[in-house]
């Protein structure tokens, strides 16, 4: 019985593992359209 129950949760986490990747592969994520601009004072960078 213990065992039993054990392959139906293995089998239950592969599915929301595999469902996730597919969800993931096709999920048409907009780039960002925010402009940003940053001075980036010169003593930041060593030489």
């Amino acid at each position: 019985m213990a065992k039993r129950v054990g392959l139906v949760l293995l089998g239950i986490a592969i599915l929301v593992i595999a469902g996730g990747g597919v969800l993931l592969a096709n999920w048409q994520i907009p780039a960002p359209t925010k402009h940003m601009e940053k001075v980036i004072p010169n003593d930041r960078f060593s030489r």
